[in-house]
């Protein structure tokens, strides 16, 4: 299907931005994360091959990921921190405060192959792919970052459907 630019916004960046916001923690710098991210990509738009969801998702992580763009560096905040108690809506049934909070404390790439592997259900060789590193790498990642969270918050069936979302729609 050949979506034209505002109709893939329309329909995919509050996806992309409950994905963003697993990521970085924040619902703020979640949209300023999609919002860079689409801008960047609408000049080639038309030229993109295959999944766009997948190439804009992967362009999502990979600014996530990289530390010459961290939004900590890159912008002023005038105001101090959102204390820990606050809350933001991930389009969870039932949204786990601390464990979006127990989330945020991994490191970068082990929290981003947590959510791709059980908000986005991508395959370990996806997850791979769009870290740029091995598979054996994003098992390790994803078994650290299950164990990290389960020492915290308990089972590993609380941990995977408090992180399980509803993905891309």
């Amino acid at each position: 299907m050949d979506q034209s630019f505002d109709e893939f916004v329309h329909s995919h960046q509050q996806a992309l931005v409950r994905y963003a916001t697993l990521l970085s923690g924040g619902q703020g710098e979640a949209e300023d994360l999609v919002q860079e991210v689409l801008v960047r990509v609408y000049p080639r738009w038309e030229t993109l091959d295959g999944s766009r969801y997948a190439y804009v998702r992967r362009a999502v992580t990979n600014e996530f990921l990289s530390w010459r763009r961290r939004w900590s560096t890159r912008h002023i905040r005038s105001v101090p921190e959102v204390p820990e108690s606050a809350s933001v809506e991930l389009g969870w049934d039932e949204p786990d405060e601390r464990l979006g909070r127990e989330l945020r404390k991994l490191p970068r790439q082990q929290r981003a192959a947590v959510v791709l592997r059980y908000y986005e259900d991508l395959t370990d060789a996806e997850i791979a792919s769009l870290l740029g590193c091995r598979e054996a790498t994003v098992r390790a990642h994803v078994s650290r970052g299950l164990a990290a969270l389960r020492s915290v918050l308990g089972t590993p069936e609380r941990v995977q459907r408090g992180v399980r979302g509803r993905g891309h729609e």
